[in-house]
């Protein structure tokens, strides 16, 4: 049994950046390509053991090498990114990103015949039949295990400002769903999705992921899918709440707040800070807000006694953190109202375009 290790988190700061995509075909939409471009064709050298799909032969994931620094960051995106969009097109494919596609019917598109899968679907059944999501996951290192729990423990505040800001997915088998990440609602479907209870200390995770596995919940350690783990074979905290994005400065914008966010609770685990005692329900009920509002979102403050909104809260994050890319999503138009609005005015050929990845 593949537990992961202690031994993994021996470094602090590094970054690593999985993106999901749907494969699309001319009219920009998905299409059955993973055969082609994962098993049939060998990708280009980054992507080389970088490059998977996903449940549905529609969608890929490309993951970057890890990368030193921040500043490291857009290059190596943009080098995985290019690949990616070349190795498609060489096949006559196209690339498009969303939490959702907005035209994609899950009762018409094809499962992958990875055994993985296909465990999963027997396991699962309805939930992951429909699961045609795409997301965003950031990875950032951290040098001791215990202090990588305590920091997921943390970082559940603030996951729903990430969600919120990212909302891209307002479309689902065809029809508006009325949220602004439709995504994020249909993923929670899954077993062991959603914001995770703490854990006191790293024994006590590996201890939930041992039970699980060892009374057959899940069959390894990646399937537990909730919004922000510790990674035991990464040396990572994990979050995995975004929508998948088309714009790569979106993609930034995110992983700079992820990596500001673990920088400073690393500080502040080595400072000696106790750790907050937040409720699973409470934590839900900002996560809901963010699925349902948006941009408009208003959420409930650390002690649960008042409403802040977005814009304040992206405010007071971009000051305290010395950071500005989430300050820049916010101010512009969102992913769902985006893609409203393209649907409304111009049509589902323009909003399919819109998504394409170049």
């Amino acid at each position: 049994m593949d537990l992961g290790s202690r031994d993994a988190f021996d470094r602090n700061g590094t970054l690593g950046i999985e993106e999901e995509f749907f494969v699309v075909d001319d009219q920009g939409r998905p299409t059955a390509g993973t055969d082609e471009l994962v098993y049939g064709s060998d990708p280009p050298e980054i992507l080389v053991d970088r490059l998977d799909h996903e449940l549905f032969k529609c969608v890929l994931e490309t993951q970057t090498p890890t990368i030193d620094s921040l500043s490291d960051a857009r290059g190596v995106l943009d080098e995985v990114r290019s690949a990616l969009v070349e190795h498609a097109r060489e096949h006559g494919y196209g690339v498009a990103a969303a939490g959702l596609h907005p035209v994609a019917r899950w009762r018409e598109l094809e499962h992958a015949e990875k055994p993985r899968y296909r465990s999963q679907l027997e396991r699962i059944q309805y939930p992951q039949h429909r699961n045609t999501t795409a997301g965003l996951h950031v990875h950032v290192g951290v040098d001791d295990a215990d202090k990588a729990v305590w920091i997921a423990n943390e970082l559940r505040w603030y996951l729903p400002i990430i969600l919120a800001l990212s909302a891209n997915s307002p479309y689902w088998n065809g029809y508006d769903t009325g949220l602004q990440s439709a995504r994020a609602k249909i993923f929670e479907g899954l077993p062991n999705t959603g914001v995770p209870t703490a854990f006191e200390d790293f024994e006590a995770f590996q201890r939930f992921e041992r039970t699980m596995i060892e009374n057959g919940s899940i069959n390894d350690r990646g399937e537990l899918w909730f919004d922000v783990r510790p990674h035991s074979e990464h040396g990572t905290v994990e979050v995995r709440t975004p929508d998948a994005q088309a714009d790569p400065e979106r993609v930034m914008a995110f992983v700079e707040y992820t990596d500001a966010l673990v920088e400073d609770l690393s500080s502040r685990y080595d400072d000696g800070e106790a750790g907050t005692d937040h409720r699973r329900e409470l934590l839900d009920e900002n996560k809901w807000r963010a699925i349902r509002r948006g941009h408009d979102v208003s959420l409930l403050t650390p002690e649960w006694d008042e409403e802040v909104g977005l814009d304040e809260l992206v405010d007071r994050e971009c000051s305290r953190l010395g950071i500005s890319g989430i300050g820049a999503v916010y101010d512009a138009e969102s992913g769902a109202e985006r893609q409203r609005r393209l649907l409304e005015t111009e049509g589902a050929d323009a909003l399919c375009s819109a998504l394409s990845v170049d």
